[in-house]
């Protein structure tokens, strides 16, 4: 395994053990667990590690699609599918 970063892994592996039992998601205090973590970034900037690039994969707009509900939702539905089967195929 490549190690990045001038942090011993037996200092990662600690942190990371940390973090799957103190988690808030798993029942562990967020208070606790906001101070380990800012101490650890805090530690990681002084010894001169570059800052993990965040992952934008999710950041784009967000499009909520509203569809009718009910009986307009369902006539909707089936005009659509009618309109699907009355269309030729897209077998060229």
């Amino acid at each position: 395994m490549v190690q990045t970063g001038g942090e011993p892994p037996a200092d990662r592996a600690a942190f990371r053990e940390f973090v799957r039992k103190h988690h808030p998601d798993v029942g562990g205090d967020p208070v606790l667990f906001a101070a380990v973590v800012e101490q650890y970034r805090r530690r990681q900037r002084e010894q001169g590690e570059p800052e993990s690039e965040v992952d934008d994969r999710f950041a784009g707009p967000v499009e909520f699609v509203v569809t009718p509900r009910g009986i307009r939702g369902i006539a909707t539905r089936i005009g659509r599918w009618r309109a699907r089967r009355r269309r030729p195929p897209r077998v060229s």
